[in-house]
Order: C-alpha cells, then structure tokens, then sequence
C-alpha cells in the first residue's frame, strides 16, 4: 500500500509528513485520535508488506470497533528513571560481558534511540520541616547511591544515546512535560525532512501522563525497554479504545485530583484494562494541560494503557508557559491542524465502548484507604477508617487514627502549579489563624520541578507552606515511591506497641498497604491543599466537611472552608507568579550539579564489577540462557495469593527491614545495619532482589496461613521456610515451581524485577484470574508463562495443599491458546483449561528463545562478525 505524503515548510525547508485523511480515508474523524496516531507510525515506521497489512488493519477496527491484528509501534524516544534504568543497563553490562566472552565485538550492545534518564526515585525524607531539607536529603542520596550512580556515569559515557538528568532535577514525568515532549517533530528520516507527532515510551506506569499534553506514550517494562533499545518495535493487537465523553467545567473549589480520582473510580468499574482511553466532547476544552495531565497520569490507576487528550489551543498555552521557542509553539497548529489530529470539541469519533462524566457532578474527594480506585467523598472517609481493624488497646496521646505521613509529593499534582498555589493559599490563611500539624505527623513538600521553587517564592507562599511544616524536601518521587524515611518515634513507639492504626494522607497515585511505608497499611489520596488541611488535624477520622480542623488563637474553631481558596484567587495568583523563563533556567540550573559532577566513573567498553559489590551484581539471566521455559512439567505452587497483588507486594521498593533476614544478608557482606536503604536502590544486585521477593507483611500466602512475611510451605518435605530458601530446595532437586493468584496480578508500578525475581526463583508460570497489562509483559519478557484461569477454577485453587503439584501442558503457545493443567492430590486429581495470556506472535517468539535477552544475545551474535576483544 502506498501512502501518499504531503508537504509543510517548516524554517524554510519543505517537510513530508501523512495526513490522517491519507493513511485512514476521507472518513479519519470516525477513528479515535490514538488510532489516527498509531496508522501515522506505522505508515512511517514499519517495512513494507507490514505496512500495507497493518494499515488495512486498523481501517478494518472501524467496523467492529475492536481487532485482534496485530501491529507495530515504533517510538522516537525512549524515558526511564534511575531504579527501572539501573537494571536495564546493568544487563546490557552484563550482555556486553557474554558477548566478549563469545569472542563478538560488546560494543553491539547498544541503544538505537534516544533514552532519557531521570535519578527521581531514591530521594527519601530523612530531613524534614527545616528549609536546609534539600541539601541534607540530597547529600544523603548521593552518600547511599554513590556507587550505582557512579555505574550510571560509565553508561552514559560507555552506551550510546544515553542521558542523564542528575539528582534534584525533578521526577520524570514533570520532566518529560517541561523539558522533553515537543509535540511535533521535525527531523531528518532517511536523509528527509519530515515533520511527525512526538511519540515515546517509559519503563515506568505513569507515562501517559505526557498524554495530557497531547503526546501518546505509556508505560512498558524494563525488558520490554531493552528490545525497543535495541530496534524491536513494540507489537501490540490493535487496542479497544474507550471513549470518555465530558461534559460542563468544574465547579469552583473542585480541583483536578478530585476529577481525577472520580475517572479511576469510574473506569476500574467499568473494566479498562489494556485498553487505551481517550477523552472528547466539550468538557475536554475547559481542562487546561495541567488538568488533563493529573488525569491523565492516574491511567495506570484506572488499568488503562493511556488516558490520552488530543491537542488543542491548551496545549499551545502550555508550551508558551513553560519556556518553549514561539517557532515550537507555531508547528504545533501548523502540523496537527492539516494532519488531522488536532483536538475537535464538537467530533464524536467511534470508540469501543464510551462513558459520560458531567465536570460541574465533580464533588471534592479522597481515595483509599487501600486502593486508589476506592472513591470516598469527605464526609465517608471517617465510617471507610472505623470499619478497618483497630488495636483493642488505644494509645492516650495518639486519636483513633494518626494521621503519621501527610505528603505533598508525586508527579500526578505536583507538575500542576495551580495545585501547588492552592496549597500555599491554604497555608497561608492556616498559618495567619495560627494553625499547625501536630507533633506525630512528619510533613514534606516534594515537588516535580525545581521551578516550583521559583514561582512558590514570586507568590510568597514558600514561608507559609513552611509555617505549617510544609518545607520544601527536595525534588524527586519521595513518600510517594516510598522513600518516605523514618516515621515519627511517637508513631513508631505506638506501632511497637500495637496501639495506633496510623494513616498517610498524600498527593500521590497509589495507597496499596506498605506502598509509601512498609509499616503503614493504610492511606489516603486527595489533593495538596487537602493533604495541608487534613494534616493540621492530625486525625485522619476527622470529618473535614464539618469538623473543625482546630482552633485558632482566639480559641475560635477554625473549618477546611474558612481556608479553602476560591478559584479566582488561585488564578490570579498563579497569574503574577509563573514566569515562562522559570522553567528552562532552574532546569539547568539543577543539571549543573556539583555533587553529581564529583561522582568519579569509570571508563572502557566493559564495566569492572566489583566482587564485594552489594548494589551491582551481573545477573545470571543477562546471559545465554538455557532454553525456553515452556513444555509439560509438573510444578508445586510457590505461592497461592489472593486478589490485588501488586508488584510492591512481588519486588518492594521501600525501606529494607533491619530485622529481615534479607537485611542479614547485606550485615554479613559489610553494611550497616541501621543504613540498609531501600530495596529500589540495591535493583542493580540480583541476590538481594531475589532474596526481597514476596517480602511484604499484607501478602497472605494460603499454603502457609499466619506463617510470617515471605514465608511458603517446601511441598515434598512439608517444612515452612521463607519463599527464597523454598525456591533453592526446588531448584536443587530439579522440581519447577508455579505461583497462583487473583484478579489484577501485578497492578501497580512497571516493576521489572517483579518478573525477574519470579525468572530466578524457578517459576516457569503464573496461573491468574487476570493481569495487569505491563506486568503480563514483564513475566513474558523473563519467558514465563502467565495464564489466565475462571473464577471458579481460581476458587478451588485456592484450596491446594502443600504437595500438591500441577501438570502444565504448555509445549505448545499461541495467542490466546488453551492450555490444559492437571492437579494431582492425595485427595483426588482433576483438570481444567487455561488460557495463554499472550497477545502477539512475538510474544510467541519470547517465550521460545527464553525471553528478551537471550534474544537480544542470539540477534547481536548472529548480525556481528566475531572480533578480537579481551574477555570480561
């Protein structure tokens, strides 16, 4: 199939570029804009005869309004942070080794696209309500990740098209909207000009936040990563797409959290999962990119792949306020206009399924107190507390529900200034009624930007947020990721006691038990004013809607509606203190970091592993592997879990128990104990990921109920141990394991090692009643097997005993294929169907070859020509 090209001058130059009308028709306004997107990418990406084939694809989605065709992804740039880009690049590491070892040339070993990479997610709060918190908390980042960012310096010198945006430059997301995204592109392609969409990857959950601004991109895991490095496309089936209609404006006091926790609310019920989402009708042109971008950022939230706004005069806005050239600006409306992209208030294009929300419905809400899609309006949140379990023995200082951890942290509101003038607004009208957090809740501020800095102060709200215990921590992921520090030694010493159920009230996306802390089950989502209104409280029972949050001076109770701000007033402040010029000079500003450019790293092709090392070990999977994992085997489960496990639960990313025996491990090769980190900051070494695998205190493991955190049943000897020392007897004696679960397998972060903890604890599959899309990637990318089973079937699962084992005929996988598992007990056998959970015959060619890497190995040695190198 040809598709004709067309011209637009962009600097004088002609450019080519494909126009929606030339690649689906004169009819394009019927298919939604991400398809539209998606036919422009594979008629300039993909080879002839894919192209025509795909093509013809997607103009055939519009009769059914769902395909299972497959088609090819190819993005011009790649987006990942420090703890997804450590192993990632650790393998390639690792991968170069083996190839020097097979006598081919390593340097093969390299990324054909452009790969930012932003150092956001080690920040913790150790320091706190001082405005020297940034430089401590910096200087204790850079103290504990020395080594491995000293291996991300040799990456960036050793790899091509690598970049590193250094410690305090602000979380990737806001980074990709202030900095990266372009919108459109104009570029050489073959010696061309041509002019496209900007349209990128992630190797984290939260990239569709960028979708806000008017560019596709989502989240996909580490390894998927590797391939797209490496020149693979990303093959998916034509997605269903979900329409969100919206309708009206938000009433005034309701903020863009609250319209977005009401979207993951609505969508989880609705059942979105793999699905790409994209939101129309007229509400959308009342949205600025702020708002579309807190939205769009929850899409993992909601189960979607992306939760994408098409670009319009808002996104123009958005570019001329953060910094970006007039010429930027002007190509935007030059090309989408004429390419047929550009966003269209009154269209109705055809989507698979569709949803109307009416913006002036939105009411001021919270989310929680265990997952994010569990919508609570304000006045339910002290009945959804009181249900939970309580301590039968009360501590006397502490109310019924201490509020520990209140964070303003996270891309999903802090990359939206008018939440944060919302919040100095609060802070300000807190601080002048002489209000302050009591002494048990430990407070941060930690935004996405360095600029937030810059505006806060023009605004003069910095000494008010700080008045109220809200100094600014640094600029990074923070309590959101986890790296909230240590609580408070009054919420501690209640924990020790078993007096106090303690709550996080954060700006975050995600509330899973143990996710900001792992000794905290329960937390709350709301937006950054409300977070400052419910930490003046202290009580995370208190009805905010009609109890006082305190009293001020004059002994007078003081309401969240006496302090909330007006609309026109967050406006008008924000108005007099953004500055286009912020943006790119406080960017560079932190960029030119002094701490980051003392870090001394090596040189050379091959990266020197240091033996003794207990951050950075070469993966024994970054290597020819042995084989495909697939045939007929007869498995003992691992693990039978419930529903809702997530990949905290599976690899967790906060703070390394000191009590663990993983924390023995680390003792016992030279750490301190009472410094031991994160597990986030220890992904370059696989013997402590594997060992830190399952090690989460809310996961229940049915083969041994009560047993303790990370603990399984050995089913031929009938001994409880922990999973990693189960995992080692199995593999001794040659014995493959399963693990069995729920619904939503692996939701939450786009955690690699998720999967390559499964990979080296002998797992060959995962039985599941569903799975999270980006984590169904990542077992596929490791080679294991993941296979959807009924509800029903899933029940009886449930009751399996220790030695029950499971035949798995798996010899033989296509997409969507039966596959036939036998359970055989002592108290009877039976069978049963699965189904493959793969999507695409690449995915196929995955599991044969073993996974990604051996892939990547078996294409680097077969297109090189052996050369003389000297060993690893």
């Amino acid at each position: 199939m040809t598709v004709p090209t067309r011209t637009l001058t962009v600097a004088g130059v002609a450019h080519r570029y494909y126009s929606a009308s030339d690649t689906l028709g004169p009819d394009y306004r019927r298919w939604p804009t991400v398809l539209r997107l998606l036919a422009e990418n594979i008629a300039r990406r993909a080879p002839e005869p894919d192209r025509s084939s795909m093509l013809s694809a997607v103009r055939g989605w519009i009769h059914q309004r769902t395909s299972d065709a497959e088609i090819h992804y190819s993005p011009s740039r790649l987006l990942m942070h420090d703890t997804t880009s450590t192993p990632a690049l650790v393998d390639m590491a690792a991968m170069r080794d083996a190839l020097a070892l097979s006598g081919v040339d390593p340097t093969s070993i390299n990324p054909l696209l452009p790969v930012e990479i932003s150092v956001d997610h080690s920040l913790a709060v150790e320091h706190y309500g001082t405005a020297d918190a940034p430089g401590k908390n910096i200087r204790t980042e850079i103290r504990r990740n020395r080594e491995r960012y000293r291996f991300l310096k040799w990456a960036s010198s050793a790899l091509n098209n690598i970049h590193i945006n250094p410690p305090g430059t602000g979380i990737m997301h806001t980074i990709n909207l202030e900095q990266l995204a372009t919108v459109v592109t104009s570029g050489q392609m073959e010696g061309e000009p041509w002019v496209y969409p900007d349209m990128m990857l992630g190797t984290d959950s939260h990239t569709p936040m960028i979708n806000g601004l008017g560019v596709l991109g989502w989240g996909i895991g580490g390894l998927e990563a590797e391939s797209v490095m490496f020149g693979f496309p990303t093959t998916l089936k034509i997605p269903d797409v979900v329409g969100v209609k919206l309708t009206g404006a938000l009433r005034p006091g309701v903020l863009s959290t609250d319209l977005a926790l009401v979207v993951t609310n609505e969508l989880r019920r609705l059942g979105v999962a793999g699905a790409f989402v994209e939101f129309f009708g007229p509400g959308v042109a009342s949205l600025s990119v702020g708002d579309r971008a807190v939205v769009a950022n929850m899409a993992p939230e909601y189960g979607a792949t992306t939760g994408y706004f098409p670009a319009d005069e808002a996104v123009i806005d958005y570019l001329r306020l953060t910094g970006r050239p007039a010429s930027a600006q002007q190509l935007v409306r030059d090309y989408l206009q004429p390419a047929g992209l550009w966003f269209e208030p009154e269209n109705c294009p055809e989507y698979s399924r569709e949803i109307l929300i009416d913006l002036s419905a939105i009411r001021t809400s919270v989310a929680g107190p265990r997952r994010p899609q569990d919508l609570l309006s304000i006045e339910q949140v002290p009945h959804a507390l009181r249900s939970e379990t309580f301590p039968a023995e009360r501590d006397p200082d502490l109310p019924e529900f201490p509020i520990a951890l209140a964070s303003i942290t996270s891309c999903t509101n802090t990359s939206d200034a008018r939440l944060l003038i919302a919040a100095g607004l609060l802070a300000r009208t807190a601080r002048r009624r002489g209000l302050r957090p009591p002494e048990w809740v430990k407070t941060s501020l930690a935004p996405g930007s360095p600029a937030a800095v810059s505006f806060l102060e023009r605004a003069g709200l910095l000494d008010d947020l700080a008045a109220v215990g809200f100094d600014i921590v640094g600029f990074g992921c923070a309590t959101c990721i986890g790296n909230s520090g240590p609580l408070p030694e009054m919420i501690a010493r209640s924990l020790r006691a078993g007096t106090s159920q303690p709550v996080a009230v954060l700006s975050g996306n995600r509330n899973f038990p143990g996710r900001v802390h792992p000794d905290l089950e329960l937390g709350l989502l709301m937006s950054p004013p409300m977070v400052i209104a419910y930490a003046l409280t202290g009580d995370a029972a208190t009805n905010v809607s009609s109890d006082p949050l305190g009293t001020d001076r004059e002994g007078r109770p003081v309401y969240v509606r006496d302090l909330w701000p007006s609309s026109e007033e967050i406006d008008h402040v924000l108005s007099e203190a953004i500055d286009p010029d912020d943006y790119l000079r406080d960017f560079r500003t932190a960029s030119d970091s002094r701490l980051w450019q003392e870090i001394e790293a090596p040189t050379g092709d091959l990266f020197p592993w240091d033996e003794d090392s207990t951050m950075l070990r070469p993966p024994p999977f970054a290597r020819k592997a042995s084989g495909s994992l697939l045939g007929t085997y007869l498995a003992h489960p691992l693990m039978v879990l419930g529903s809702d496990v997530t990949t905290d639960h599976i690899s967790p990313a906060s703070a390394i128990p000191r009590d663990s025996f993983i924390a023995d491990f680390l003792v016992a090769r030279g750490e301190d104990r009472d410094d031991l980190n994160v597990f986030a900051s220890r992904r370059g070494n696989w013997e402590v990921m594997a060992r830190g695998a399952f090690h989460a205190k809310s996961l229940r493991n049915s083969l041994a109920p009560g047993a303790g955190t990370a603990t399984t049943v050995h089913g031929p000897s009938g001994q409880v141990m922990s999973v990693w020392e189960a995992a080692q007897r199995y593999q001794q004696e040659g014995i493959p394991v399963v693990v069995i679960a729920g619904e939503r397998y692996g939701m939450g972060s786009s955690r690699d090692w998720a999967a390559k903890v499964q990979h080296l604890l002998g797992v060959r599959a995962v039985l599941a009643t569903s799975f999270e899309r980006i984590h169904r990637s990542n077992l596929i990318g490791m080679g294991i097997v993941p296979l959807t089973v009924s509800s029903d079937i899933r029940l009886r699962l449930d009751g399996l005993s220790p030695g029950d084992r499971l035949e798995i005929q798996a010899e033989h996988v296509a997409p969507r294929s039966p596959i036939n598992v036998s359970v055989h007990s002592e108290s009877g056998n039976w069978s049963f169907s699965t189904t493959a959970a793969i999507e695409t015959d690449m995915e196929v060619q995955l599991l044969r070859a073993g996974g990604v890497i051996p892939t990547i190995l078996d294409s680097a040695i077969a297109s090189r020509r052996p050369e003389s190198h000297p060993p690893a």
